[in-house]
């Protein structure tokens, strides 16, 4: 399927990259898996049992965990390589 300038699969390639970072984020929202570490993998404090209890897989205590939080931007999620507002631009 021609589109315009875009060569051919242009289009499909923009819809997989998209999905792709859509996955990439949905993954990095997910809870801890695995086995609790009982210490901190940043600070190594030592993590609460009752925490680790709580979200099995836990790696980080409170204190960086609300940092990470806080540092973390969520994206917009518009596809900006296929808006044609951005290519008018």
């Amino acid at each position: 399927m021609a589109g315009g300038w875009a060569r051919d699969g242009a289009v499909n390639e923009q819809i997989e990259a998209s999905i792709s970072e859509e996955l990439e984020r949905m993954r990095a929202r997910r809870g801890p898996e695995g086995e609790s570490l009982t210490e901190c993998a940043e600070c190594g404090e030592e993590i609460p049992e009752a925490r680790r209890k709580a979200l099995p897989g836990v790696k980080l205590c409170v204190d960086c965990a609300s940092e990470r939080d806080r540092a973390f931007r969520a994206r917009p999620g518009i596809n900006r390589r296929g808006s044609k507002d951005s290519q008018l631009k």
